[in-house]
Formats: structure tokens, C-alpha cells, sequence
């Protein structure tokens, strides 16, 4: 029978929370290797372009407000696989460019606690050119302590009121993945939710799992004590702790204590505030958190749980911040906007870009069509196909889903539907985010071309997916390269890749009938 062994702890300072930061630390960048650590509804280019577009409306208002002459940081926390950064930059230079107008400088800098991370970052090849041009950087950061920016690129530190313009902040799975405390009301009182951890495995056989593993083998219980530091005057947030004692029952609150003050250090950068674009599981509404069950961890590598955006939207409300949320009650990520500066009301564009980019159709409205469409790919026509690629930005992730659907509707596509799939597999590679994945783009797009009898540009594609994966290469690939090269009057180098089909595969009974063919016109 396994042993069982329990401890209690307070919430926030609960072994989970250390398991948390071990695992990012320790697994870097593998840990969104396909989607372990879950990043595509917060990462996609749909969601990029609707941030993009806010960013974009926020310095306009800073230059309609003749606040031009210095630059705005926007500081991405736990910037994750570094896709979202590179979209939002993408985005940005295509905005700017179409705009043609004068904005203010902007520097993007991706933070994690993780070093390896910002490491993995600064090497990786689709943010050079950002990183050449000055728009990117990069610093380590812990939302626990850090209050200051080392940027590892320029070498500068930014420290309390060195900003004048209002900091930028991007926060998305950020604030359901850091300590937080535990609190339940009912009755008018409050209590401290005090956790007891249940291992199922105990000593050495624990410490061999992995951390993943460990948080496998964990089992949360409660046990509530009277709280009376809540309820005294001179808490910083009484005023909130009353609210929740007044309206509240049988509840337990998740309070972003650490998260709040992260964002107060945050803030302590500029002397003019911050803006805080956030997406998140977390409610804002507070009838939402009546008769709330005491929170489950959602194991996925590492574990996540709900974030309290009630917490966070009151306590800027009361410093006169105006704060943006959906008035539907969102499905599966809820994105927020704080613009926690001087007279709010003066950032039409900002407010304008989110009613437009979240509150209409937003990246929640766009995950959960695409949660349908995942699951009735075989019923899409070409249209609806192009339409909705078009409508998530010519995302390499939906391209991979339907490239069978696609394959299957293209003898019957017209001139005009094969043109612009084309200009989507153009847009979808010059905007492509390379990430530790199971699928190979340049294949498949290589594949779907040959099949268009666009032989000149397929070979270009099936050449790039060789050269990555020399290792893996699969017979048909050569096959596909050797009639391209016929097709183009390429002899030799038609040969050369049925020599390598033929090695791969000796009775390839195609391949070595036409060898046999070019052997004989030499």
C-alpha cells in the first residue's frame, strides 16, 4: 500500500509553488514542446494581431497627446515559447508600415524567471531582426521581488521613475501561475484556507520523478482558521476583504496578493503608469466567485488555477485606472485592458481598439469557433477554409489541421481559390514562428504545392523540409523533389534525388523506371 504523508501550509507558501518555479526553470523553452504547457489561445496570431492592434491605438494616443519625443517599453511577463512576442512585433512593423504615420519609439522586452528561457530567446533565429533593428530585448524576472529591468541586449536597467511614458505590460497565463492566497468567506467571516499536501509517494521514490511527476503525485485538502489580519484597518486592501465579506457565501477567493504587488513595483518604473493587457482563466465579475469550491490544481507539466480579476480590477478602479472587460461572460480565456494613467477617457483610440479587437470578436470569440472547426474539418469547403485562415492570421497550426481537407478539395478548386492559397502559404511562412514541434511546415506546404502543380515553388518548400530534417526524410519527399525537377528541366538534379529515393527505398518501382529513362537519353 503507498505511504501517505501530509503537511499544512499556507496557501501561497505551499512546496507547489517551488515545484512550479523548478519546472520552468529546469525544462526552458521545452516546456511548450507541443503544447505540454498549453500556449496556443494565448500565442496564435489572431490573438497577437488584436494586442498588436491595441499597442498600435495606445501610441497613437500617446502621440495625438504630444507625448512622442520618448520611447515606450512594453514588458511581456513570462513571455512563454517567445510566439506571441514575435507575432505582436510582426504585426506592428505591418501596422506602422501601412499606417505611415509618426508614432512613438517602442521597445518590446520578454521577461521570465527562467534564465534558460531568456537565453533561448536572445538565440533564437525569427527575433534577430527585431533584436538588430533596437525594438527587442530582453530581461530576467521575478514576479516575487524583482523591481528593476536588467535588459540583456543594451545592457540597460530600468529602476523606479526612470520612464516617463506609461509602461506597457503584457500578462497572459501569468496571474493563475503565481503564489496567490487562499482566503474563504461565509457568514460575514473571513478565514485563512491553510492546504494540506498529500504525497503518494514519499522520500527517494519521490525525489527520482521528474517535477512534472511529482506534481502527479500531489493531493490538496483544506482546513480554515480565523483570519482577523483581514479585517484590520490598516490592511491595504480591507476595503476589497469587506466587499467580499458583504456579498459573499460559502466562497473561496484566490487573492493575487503577490500578483497586485508585482504590478505595483511594475508601476513604480514610470512616472506616468502602465497599461496592463491581460488574458487569463479568471473572472472579473464578482457574483462569479459566490460558493466558489476550493481550487484544484490543472496539471499540465507544470499546473495552473483561476485568476482573481475581480481583485485586480477593483483595486485599480479605486486608484482611478479605467478598466476594460468583456460585458459577455467569456469561455475559455478572459482578456482584460487596465489603463491605470492620467485621464483614462484621453485614450480613444486604446478603448476603441479593444471594443474593436476583443470586445466584438476577440481571441476568446476566435478559440472557441476554432474548438468547432477542429472538429468538423472534413465538412469545410475551400472558401470557408480560406476565409477562416484569413480570420486567425494564416496560422501554420490550422494550415498543418487541414492540409487532408485541402488536399481532398483541390481538384476541384478553381484558379482564383488555388491563387490565394498560395498568397496564404506566402503570408503563413513569412510570419511563421519556428517552436520544438511535432509537424513540419515546409513539408506540408511543399506537399499541398506539388499537388497545384506549382512545381517551381513546391521544390522550394521540400528542399527546406530535407535540409531540416536530414534524419527523418520519408521516400516520398524525394519522389515529389524528382518529378518537380523534371517538370523543370532540372535533369541532373532529378537524378541526384531519385539516387536518394533509391537508397531509402531499392524496388521504388516509379523511381526506377524513371532512372531508367534518364539513364538512357545520356
Amino acid at each position: 500500500m503507498t505511504e501517505q504523508h501530509q503537511q499544512r501550509y499556507r496557501f501561497s507558501e505551499a512546496p507547489i509553488w517551488s515545484l512550479q518555479r523548478k519546472y520552468y526553470e529546469d525544462a526552458g523553452l521545452e516546456a511548450w514542446r507541443n503544447d505540454q504547457v498549453p500556449q496556443y489561445i494565448t500565442s496564435n496570431p489572431a490573438t497577437a494581431i488584436a494586442y498588436a492592434e491595441m499597442i498600435f491605438a495606445f501610441l497613437q494616443d500617446q502621440m495625438n497627446q504630444g507625448l512622442g519625443a520618448e520611447p515606450v517599453y512594453i514588458v511581456e511577463l513570462g513571455a512563454g515559447a517567445g510566439r506571441l512576442a514575435y507575432h505582436v512585433l510582426y504585426e506592428l512593423q505591418k501596422l506602422k508600415e501601412y499606417a505611415g504615420i509618426d508614432l512613438p519609439e517602442y521597445h518590446y522586452v520578454m521577461t521570465d524567471l527562467a534564465m534558460n528561457n531568456v537565453i533561448g530567446w536572445r538565440e533564437h533565429p525569427a527575433l534577430q531582426p527585431f533584436i538588430e533593428q533596437g525594438i527587442l530585448d530582453f530581461a530576467p524576472f521575478d514576479a516575487m521581488q524583482s523591481d528593476a529591468l536588467h535588459l540583456t541586449v543594451s545592457g540597460q536597467v530600468i529602476k523606479q521613475g526612470d520612464l516617463t511614458q506609461p509602461l506597457l505590460i503584457i500578462a497572459n497565463y501569468f496571474f493563475d501561475a503565481i503564489p496567490q492566497e487562499l482566503i474563504y468567506v461565509d457568514e460575514g467571516s473571513i478565514y485563512e484556507a491553510d492546504v494540506y499536501i498529500e504525497y503518494s509517494k514519499t522520500g527517494a521514490e519521490f525525489e527520482a520523478l521528474t517535477t512534472s511527476q511529482q506534481l502527479n503525485h500531489i493531493h490538496l485538502s483544506y482546513e480554515y482558521r480565523k483570519a482577523p489580519e483581514y479585517e484590520q484597518d490598516d490592511y491595504i486592501y480591507r476595503d476589497l476583504i469587506a466587499i467580499y465579506q458583504e456579498r459573499l457565501e460559502d466562497a473561496h477567493i484566490l487573492f493575487p496578493k503577490v500578483g497586485l504587488e508585482c504590478l505595483d513595483r511594475l508601476d513604480a518604473l514610470s512616472q506616468s503608469g502602465f497599461m496592463l493587457l491581460t488574458a487569463d482563466k479568471g473572472d472579473h465579475l464578482i457574483e462569479n466567485w459566490e460558493f466558489a469550491e476550493p481550487p484544484e490544481l490543472v496539471l499540465h507539466g507544470s499546473f495552473s488555477l483561476i485568476a482573481n480579476y475581480h481583485a485586480v480590477q477593483y483595486v485599480f478602479q479605486q486608484k482611478g485606472a479605467e478598466i476594460l472587460f468583456v460585458p459577455h461572460h467569456y469561455n475559455n480565456i478572459n482578456v482584460g485592458c487596465i489603463l491605470h494613467v492620467g485621464q483614462p477617457k484621453a485614450y480613444t483610440n486604446t478603448r476603441l481598439a479593444y471594443r474593436r479587437s476583443v470586445e466584438r470578436f476577440g481571441p476568446d470569440d476566435f478559440f472557441s469557433l476554432k474548438m468547432w472547426i477542429d472538429r468538423h474539418l472534413d465538412e469545410l469547403g475551400m472558401q470557408q477554409i480560406l476565409s477562416f485562415w484569413r480570420l486567425g492570421g494564416y496560422d501554420a497550426e490550422f494550415f498543418i489541421q487541414t492540409t487532408k481537407q485541402l488536399s481532398a478539395l483541390l481538384p476541384e478548386a478553381n484558379d482564383e481559390e488555388k491563387k490565394d492559397l498560395w498568397m496564404g502559404i506566402q503570408k503563413m511562412w513569412s510570419s511563421f514562428y519556428v517552436m520544438p514541434q511535432r509537424y513540419d511546415l515546409a513539408l506540408d506546404a511543399g506537399l499541398i504545392l506539388f499537388e497545384m502543380d506549382m512545381f517551381e515553388e513546391a521544390k522550394q518548400y521540400l528542399e527546406i523540409s530535407v535540409a531540416q530534417e536530414q534524419d527523418e526524410v520519408v521516400s516520398t519527399v524525394y519522389y515529389c523533389l524528382a518529378i518537380a525537377c523534371l517538370e523543370l528541366d532540372l535533369m541532373d538534379q532529378a537524378e541526384e534525388y531519385l539516387k536518394q529515393l533509391l537508397v531509402l527505398e531499392p524496388d521504388h518501382e516509379e523511381a526506377l523506371a524513371l532512372m531508367s529513362v534518364l539513364v538512357a537519353e545520356e
